[in-house]
């Protein structure tokens, strides 16, 4: 598949997760009554990737985050020269779909900006945790995250299941993160609300950056060196 394809796969795919997870966390989490909540932030979170991994997986690998690419190139699943181009279309991709999301929730009378779904930890943390957990939450919870994705692809997995396992991890984790961070797990899904949000959220960034590369890369090493199989079809 020519590289531009697959690129544009990826901004697609990041701009739906971004637009998708973000929107349902910014629109639909505190409307009224009928707010989805933190469980269907989460779930949303899930869908958006479980979509996309059967809509462009075949395409792009439907990585939609920069730690995930990274992860797998450490792991020996992905081309490292081709690991600049993928982070810089999720990278855009997701800015975009956070300046959708921005260009319809203003549309409300009463908007107000707030966190706009940023990742923050301190007095930006939604139950207030500290930078120190928020940093190992995020590279524990991204660790998992790599390592399910290795699993559920590796060529002794069920054919046909990865999406599904890796929906449902990431739909786990955000269960798990959201009161922490916001859950990020992904650089592009921080850099996009981020970028709008301004101030503290940029100034903060940096965590949702490291963090998630950190877990990725080590989710990627041990699955390669402990449990990856002989049939490996990867390098």
């Amino acid at each position: 598949m020519p590289l531009s394809k697959r690129l544009l796969a990826e901004g697609i795919g990041t701009f739906w997760l971004v637009f998708g997870g973000c929107g349902s966390a910014v629109i639909a989490a505190s409307f009224g009554r009928g707010g989805i909540g933190m469980l269907g932030v989460a779930l949303a979170f899930g869908l958006t990737v479980l979509t996309m991994a059967y809509a462009i997986g075949h395409i792009s690998g439907c990585h939609l985050n920069p730690a995930v690419t990274l992860g797998l190139a450490v792991g020996k699943r992905f081309a490292w020269r081709d690991v600049a181009p993928y982070i810089l279309a999720q990278v855009v991709g997701g800015a975009a779909g956070a300046a959708v999301l921005y260009a319809i929730a203003t549309g409300k009378p009463d908007f107000q900006l707030g966190a706009f779904a940023a990742n923050g930890f301190n007095e930006h943390s939604p139950a207030k945790y500290t930078m120190e957990s928020a940093l190992l939450a995020e590279v524990v919870l991204t660790f998992a995250f790599l390592t399910v994705i290795m699993g559920a692809t590796d060529p002794r997995a069920p054919v046909g299941m990865a999406p599904i396992a890796i929906g449902l991890c990431l739909t786990l984790i955000h269960l798990i993160g959201l009161p922490i961070t916001n859950l990020s797990v992904n650089p592009a899904r921080s850099t996009g609300p981020a970028l709008f949000v301004g101030g503290w959220a940029l100034q903060q960034l940096w965590l949702f950056w490291v963090a998630p590369i950190v877990g990725a890369a080590l989710g990627g090493l041990l699955y390669s060196r402990l449990l990856e199989g002989p049939d490996k079809t990867g390098d």
